[in-house]
């Protein structure tokens, strides 16, 4: 038996409680896993309060991230004793996730934990820092660089922000985080930002073209402050969107990708191939500050995470969250 979060589906709608499982229920895979941490993301925040409906398969659970120890496997690639990373490809959706104390997945899943980090760290990380991460590998990867002025970060609170303002700041870039929570302003400094500015310059609706501020930009916003990114980078300059905290929308016009020659990159984390992923991983492990972990996360017992879901979907939260299932 394992202890596991679990969220079903009936006539009178969704629940979730913390349940104990036995192995047996757990779903089809190569790679038998014992879990020593996970992560709350937004996701995961959607999938447990209902506030959208990203869970497709009941009885579900959730948790889009996890690290542990093999401890079976008939995949090629993994022997007991491995320690390995899920971020992603569906887990947590329609495969029961990291979000408990046994987990059984398809090894083509799976990365290894990179030696610079500790299972904790590499939660602490989990999928908001690794897509930061996959932002920064795009934008250096599309020849932004530091002389070139600027880069905006926004939602930088959030796990991906703050871990894309560390990754920038360590790479050279003056950071400009963007924020609705002028009270940490210097959370955000000791990340490395040089300038903080109020969300509120960017999420309500603004001009086509607006006056150029940005080389590059890491947007996990979405909608008008997405618009308004694009319409302030500079010519030739490179966004990179992986999120839509503000919405799904995207309210603008072709005019600064024809007329200033801006492009604009999506950034998908939960389908990357590996080739990328392991990429993103081995930035983070050479360039992160593992210190910056203590700022960014905190921790919670799984019995915590309804409550902390709750508080991820309201706004309370800063960085990133942090899940010991076995507490």
């Amino acid at each position: 038996m394992f202890s596991a979060l679990l969220i079903d589906k009936g006539e009178a709608g969704q629940t979730v409680a913390l349940a104990n499982l036995d192995e047996a229920d757990l779903p089809d895979g190569d790679v038998s896993i014992d879990v020593e941490y996970s992560t709350l993301n937004y996701k995961d925040g959607l999938a447990i309060t209902g506030a959208s409906p990203v869970v497709r398969r009941f009885p579900m659970v959730p948790g889009i991230d996890l690290a542990g120890v093999v401890t079976g496997s008939t995949h090629a690639e993994w022997k007991k004793g491995d320690r390995v990373v899920l971020n992603g490809w569906g887990v947590g959706e329609t495969h029961w996730g990291g979000l408990a104390q046994r987990a059984r997945l398809n090894g083509d899943w799976l990365v290894p934990l990179p030696a610079a980090f500790t299972a904790r760290q590499a939660m602490a990380i989990g999928t908001a820092g690794y897509t930061a991460s996959l932002c920064v590998d795009a934008l250096l990867g599309h020849g932004v660089r530091p002389d070139q002025g600027e880069v905006l970060v926004t939602g930088a609170t959030g796990g991906v922000g703050s871990v894309a303002v560390a990754l920038l700041a360590k790479a050279g870039f003056t950071v400009a985080a963007a924020t609705g929570k002028p009270s940490e302003a210097g959370y955000l400094q000791r990340l490395g930002a040089a300038t903080v500015l109020d969300r509120a310059e960017l999420a309500a609706p603004g001009r086509p073209m607006q006056k150029e501020r940005w080389a590059g930009v890491v947007d996990s916003v979405g909608s008008h402050t997405l618009a308004n990114a694009c319409a302030q980078t500079r010519y030739g300059g490179t966004v990179a969107a992986c999120g839509l905290a503000q919405g799904m929308d995207f309210p603008a016009s072709v005019a600064p990708f024809i007329l200033r020659g801006v492009s604009l990159l999506g950034i998908d984390s939960v389908m990357a191939p590996r080739k990328p992923r392991l990429a993103a991983w081995d930035r983070l492990s050479r360039e992160l500050d593992v210190d910056a972990l203590d700022t960014i996360a905190e921790e919670i017992a799984l019995a915590e995470a309804i409550d902390a879901a709750g508080r991820l979907m309201d706004g309370k939260v800063r960085g990133r969250i942090v899940v010991d299932v076995n507490r």
